[in-house]
């Protein structure tokens, strides 16, 4: 499984435009683009364990593709939704619980990184993973 592994964030591609699409404060913002965030994921068929450490909290999260679940950002934002495949990509749809509008989240390894792509309300960010 392509997936497997520990990644650590090696760059960011807009994400502080997106946080802030997102309505993420100005001082959770500038923290945020520093987390060190750090995503060991295990994958057992349809079954994902991801382990996302940052600065600021430690998650364990277990998802079956195709399943809603829910989920919290660092900055406290609920969401319910679900990873799909699609290809050799994970498609993750998500709805806020605040305001009911929709956050897409991709997964997909290129070359030897993990890119995340993130999209919600036309802006796109870009987090970019290398094996650690």
């Amino acid at each position: 499984m392509a997936f497997n592994g520990t990644w650590k964030i090696d760059r960011n591609e807009n994400y502080e435009k997106f946080m802030e699409a997102m309505g993420v404060n100005v001082m959770k913002r500038k923290l945020g683009a520093h987390d060190n965030l750090k995503i060991t994921i295990q994958q057992d068929g349809n079954k994902f364990t991801v382990k996302e450490s940052s600065n600021f909290r430690t998650l364990d999260i277990e998802f079956t593709l195709g399943v809603n679940f829910q989920y919290t950002l660092a900055d406290g934002t609920e969401l319910t939704g679900s990873w799909n495949m699609e290809g050799e990509k994970l498609v993750g749809t998500f709805t806020r619980k605040d305001n009911g509008k929709a956050l897409t989240a991709y997964r997909e390894i290129v070359g030897d990184e993990l890119v995340q792509i993130y999209v919600y309300e036309g802006v796109e960010a870009k987090r970019i993973f290398k094996r650690g």
